[in-house]
């Protein structure tokens, strides 16, 4: 039960993550930091369906972190859960077209080794 909560965490906050890039990015940067523009900001955002998306997908993640912490330890729930950097560097790189350094595929692969080395 506890690895199919790890798989339903890992896969809810990649997709969560990346919608929620896509979304930023749709939107474009926010400079104006007026009250009047922040509240214009945000109602779009709250329109935008890679944010709303992203926001679904991680409360879904939340509350899967929640069961998790409930039927395990936290020493183990944690260094599972950061699978989620591997996810999201494969998907920045193939979904959202970012260029991923050496040095950042290096991390990923530490990522992994460290989330084997707990399932042991």
């Amino acid at each position: 039960m506890k690895w199919l909560l790890v798989a339903l965490i890992v896969a809810t906050t990649t997709v969560g993550e990346v919608l929620q890039a896509a979304g930023m990015r749709k939107h474009g940067e926010i400079r104006d930091f007026r009250p009047n523009a922040l509240g214009r900001a945000l109602a779009a955002l709250a329109r935008n369906r890679f944010v709303i998306g992203s926001v679904l997908a991680m409360a879904a993640s939340f509350f899967a972190f929640l069961k998790l912490l409930s039927i395990s330890d936290l020493s183990f729930a944690v260094p599972a859960s950061a699978a989620t950097y591997v996810a999201e560097t494969l998907l920045a790189r193939y979904v959202l077209k970012e260029h991923v350094s050496p040095r950042r595929w290096a991390g990923a692969a530490l990522v992994i080794f460290g989330v084997a080395l707990i399932s042991l």
